[in-house]
């Protein structure tokens, strides 16, 4: 739940209550290229295989798998058996032709994926994933994608931009509170957090990869007021984790923010960018 900012624990029901505000906001521009660059594919036989890597419930999965034609064989990693259980049992049955969709799991860090474990992968992809990882897990991953000619989708990475209308004294000061906290140090690790799509864009260039980067913000209303509480919550609950002398003034904050919510009078827009790797200079 990386908007959120909890690096480690993904609540089902936090997983669930974003999916379709995640599934709005994915470029659909950058699927279109992925489907060119797959159907090029001359060498591929039998079905796509696609690494959905932190796949929580399968979110990324039912949303792609739809999309692309063809056949495709799905991996889900993910360390919580709970949510490769929930992954495996409802991904998407069939492609955008009708072909069919087949899936297994796979309990693994995905920090330790190398161009070895990649081989005869036609995708990697993951949803909400670059920005809870270091600069040098990033490049380890471009570094296995390329070296495996694999093309790579991120979506949903955090940009640290976020907008409330209407707007409040303490907004600035939050969201540089909550963007400083994505950065943390935490277990030995330095997170990416709002520098994760810049990190993975130097990356992937400078191995020879073709990067293509789309906004894919999230835009919150009263339509989504569910997602909206629970996001102010955890979005103000690290700011203030991050600044303990936010406390007070966060708490007071977060109070205006909900009765606005509540009244239907507010709306947010999170930005999130998409980012589609083509190894081999690629440009699709």
């Amino acid at each position: 739940m990386s908007e959120s900012g909890e690096q480690t624990v993904y609540a089902p029901e936090w997983l669930a209550l974003r999916e379709p505000a995640d599934a709005a906001a994915r470029s659909d521009e950058l699927v279109g290229l992925l489907r060119d660059r797959l159907a090029g594919d001359a060498g591929r036989t039998g079905p796509a295989v696609v690494r959905d890597l932190g796949c929580g419930t399968g979110s990324m999965g039912r949303w792609l798998a739809g999309r692309l034609p063809g056949p495709q064989h799905w991996i889900m990693h993910d360390t919580d058996p709970l949510l490769l259980a929930r992954a495996g049992a409802t991904m998407a049955g069939t492609a955008a032709d009708g072909a069919p969709v087949s899936v297994t799991t796979e309990r693994i860090d995905v920090t330790a994926l190398t161009a070895d474990v990649l081989a005869g992968t036609s995708l990697v992809t993951a949803s909400a994933l670059l920005d809870v990882l270091t600069a040098a897990e990033v490049g380890a991953l471009a570094a296995a994608c390329v070296a495996a000619g694999c093309p790579a989708l991120f979506a949903l990475s955090v940009l640290g931009e976020v907008d409330l209308d209407p707007v409040d004294p303490l907004d600035a000061e939050i969201r540089a509170a909550f963007n400083a906290h994505q950065r943390r140090v935490t277990g030995g690790r330095r997170l990416l957090g709002p520098d994760a799509v810049a990190v993975a864009t130097d990356a992937f260039t400078g191995r020879g990869a073709t990067v293509h980067v789309r906004p894919s913000p999230w835009r919150l209303g009263p339509e989504q007021a569910a997602l909206t509480v629970e996001w102010l919550r955890g979005w103000v609950g690290a700011a203030c984790e991050q600044v303990p002398e936010l406390a007070g003034p966060g708490a007071a904050y977060l109070d205006r923010r909900l009765t606005a919510g509540a009244a239907g009078r507010l709306r947010v827009t999170v930005g999130h960018s998409d980012l589609l790797a083509l190894p081999d200079g690629d440009a699709s």
